[in-house]
């Protein structure tokens, strides 16, 4: 059967990552590694200036004091010792979408796979009191299926997004763009030194003709969002090289 790493950045007790686990089992041998805790919005971060420590939690499942990048790597270099076939990384308690991809941990996990040359899937749901995976679980087991049996391009992942209840179907987008507006909370301690909170703030969307994850998300439907770690304005090219010369 495939071999399937699962990771998340909510951390290897998560509700969404076993939930997530348990949709893919049918598709192949699931193997978790996952952070110890929440490494939320931590990005593409990995760790370099300290050592990792790795710890089984039950059968197939470990957890990584380190970031989902971590995690994808010591999953693949120290647990299974070989490429999977597919790494999935979710359920995140929250929405990743449009310019948000590129602060969250859980889209970051499937990048470094995609690095790593191995086909990758972020799955994300939208933040609620009450989380219900089901629907998410089943949007990703049936994505994944169909790359599992696909000749996926290189360094492309997908970026799926879940509204709650029922899905009216699946919807191919884009990128969302907003307007971003930064909030910050500054505070005093109780010794009268400052600090800051960083809050989310109400941000305006660009409507792109429904095109958008967010505007399927919005509408009901699965945003599936093909990605690919070069950033390159490929756009600008020839006005940049006008420009330069």
């Amino acid at each position: 059967m495939p071999s399937i790493l699962v990771t998340n950045d909510d951390g290897v007790s998560s509700a969404g990552i076993h939930a997530l686990a348990d949709a893919l089992r049918p598709l192949g041998d699931i193997t978790i590694v996952a952070p110890t805790q929440e490494a939320s919005a931590i990005g593409h971060a990995l760790t370099l200036r300290r050592p990792l420590r790795l710890e089984e939690h039950g059968p197939g499942v470990y957890a990584v004091d380190g970031t989902p990048t971590d995690c994808v790597n010591l999953g693949v270099e120290i647990v299974l010792k070989r490429r999977p076939d597919l790494v999935v990384s979710g359920i995140n308690k929250g929405w990743n979408l449009g310019d948000d991809v590129t602060y969250s941990g859980t889209v970051a996990g499937a990048m470094e796979a995609a690095l790593l040359g191995i086909p990758a899937i972020a799955v994300s749901l939208k933040r609620t009191p009450m989380f219900d995976f089901s629907h998410a679980a089943d949007a990703a087991a049936r994505v994944a299926r169909q790359v599992l049996a696909s000749q996926w391009p290189a360094r492309t992942f997908l970026n799926i997004n879940v509204n709650t209840g029922q899905p009216k179907g699946f919807r191919v987008t884009t990128q969302a763009r907003r307007n971003h507006v930064t909030k910050i909370d500054s505070r005093l301690d109780p010794r009268g030194q400052p600090y800051y909170w960083i809050e989310e703030a109400l941000d305006d969307w660009h409507p792109e003709g429904g095109r958008s994850d967010y505007e399927a998300v919005m509408e009901g439907y699965v945003s599936v969002t093909p990605l690919q770690a070069d950033l390159t304005d490929h756009g600008a090219l020839a006005a940049l090289d006008a420009l330069i010369r």
